[in-house]
């Protein structure tokens, strides 16, 4: 790169771009950092929030209050659609032409339904505070609808009471856990449901569940799903998804309530940028994380395909992170006129997941560790990486009160919708 670098755009304030602002910090350089949320969003307890364990404010900041007092980095809410890799320019919905010498992508990636878009209008993800949100909200009012039914017809409240978490990686894994808490927790303060109906099953196409993970550790892990009431069905591939059903290559599953944690697929950076892309749109990058042909642009966390021994890095947050990190060191080397010809290295230390209170699966440096132990360490590896110590305080004061008193805090229900099947309550002015 022969050009000085003064101008470095980032695009995505999630784990990598936020680490490569900060290790900019005291470089000569003007960073702006582009994203279409005015919040840093920690993804990992993303599922937390749709199961009324936290609350938003705990897993989120705002992006301008993590960077007040980096003075050379500004904060721009809008969103990319383009980049002008001739003029050097990153290109916005509202129309802004934004200048770069170095460019950073780092815009992560969002659901795959693997060509059956038609089913995210029945089975959402979870990548946004709006996707927990809304996630929360239709596992509650399944709740609620229950009720109502089965009061009368306690069969056909039961579509009401099953839940179906499609993909049994470590996001499906701890979603599903999640739910069997959180529907077995709540019974109580029903007079109608009868918990003993509740049905969460994780549905995986291969052969187990956490694939990424040791045999063993994947074993205990169905082992504690299990115990949690959690039906695992393995080998088992999604056909079709209704309003009402999951169509398996075995089954139908009457279900009203379906979560998706199956694929994820990268954003378009590989189209702003033209350039070689996988299947999943993921960017091919090279040792120094630039894609080919593209001397001064870096792709970097979920948008990047880099493979280290013939494998593709995972989509998690420590890859993330050291990417920006290594990023921001280059080029702060190379705004300061020096030379950096070091290619990128991931530090792996392990693999986590949690399958509930007291149950986790864990690989640390070689290290298995399951169970409670596994439990509080996944708990103190996730505190450790939330930014702010008010989160910090707050997420483990939420865990305690749920640890001790099983009640989740946060079942609020803001935009109800009632299934057109459930009973309408009568109206007090005409009880006929």
């Amino acid at each position: 790169m022969s050009q000085p670098i003064r101008n470095v755009v980032i695009v995505g304030a999630g784990f990598g771009g936020l680490s490569a602002t900060r290790e900019l910090a005291n470089a000569p350089v003007s960073i702006t950092l582009i994203d279409q949320q005015n919040h840093h969003l920690f993804q990992p307890l993303l599922y937390q929030v749709a199961t009324a364990a936290l609350t938003p404010a705990e897993i989120g900041v705002p992006i301008r209050q993590i960077l007040r007092r980096q003075k050379n980095a500004k904060v721009l809410m809008d969103r990319v659609v383009g980049v002008d890799t001739q003029n050097q320019q990153v290109l916005t919905q509202d129309g802004r032409h934004v200048p770069y010498d170095a460019l950073i992508i780092a815009t992560g990636a969002r659901h795959s339904y693997f060509g059956k878009d038609q089913w995210s209008e029945f089975a959402p993800g979870i990548k946004t505070l709006n996707d927990a949100f809304g996630l929360r909200e239709k596992i509650l009012t399944a709740l609620e609808n229950a009720e109502i039914i089965a009061e009368d017809d306690p069969i056909s409240a039961r579509r009401f009471q099953t839940f179906v978490v499609v993909g049994g990686g470590p996001t499906g894994v701890e979603m599903a856990g999640a739910i069997a808490e959180l529907s077995h927790s709540v019974v109580r303060d029903f007079r109608c449901i009868d918990g003993s109906q509740n049905r969460i099953l994780l549905l995986e196409g291969g052969p187990r569940v956490l694939p990424s993970f040791a045999e063993d550790l994947s074993a205990r892990a169905q082992r504690d799903l299990a115990d949690l009431g959690v039906e695992v069905h393995t080998d088992t591939m999604v056909t079709d998804i209704t309003a009402s059903s999951v169509i398996t290559s075995h089954e139908e599953i009457m279900t009203e309530t379906v979560v998706w944690a199956a694929g994820v697929e990268a954003s378009a950076a590989g189209k702003w940028l033209d350039v070689p892309v996988r299947d999943n749109g993921h960017v091919v990058v090279d040792e120094t994380l630039r894609p080919e042909g593209l001397g001064n642009v870096y792709v970097i966390g979920d948008t990047a395909h880099h493979e280290v021994d013939g494998a593709a890095l995972p989509g998690i947050a420590p890859v993330a992170k050291q990417m920006g990190i290594f990023v921001g060191k280059r080029l702060a080397q190379l705004a300061a006129g020096g030379q950096c010809s070091k290619a990128f290295h991931y530090s792996d230390a392990g693999s986590l997941a949690t399958i509930g209170r007291n149950r986790a699966v864990a690989d640390i440096y070689g290290m298995k560790i399951t169970g409670r132990a596994g439990w509080l360490l996944w708990g103190a590896a996730h505190v450790f990486f939330l930014i702010g110590f008010k989160n910090r305080i707050f997420v483990l004061l939420h865990w305690l009160w749920l640890y001790l008193t099983w009640q989740r805090g946060v079942r609020l229900i803001i935009h109800r919708k009632i299934s057109e099947d459930a009973p309408s309550p009568k109206d007090p002015a005409n009880p006929a």
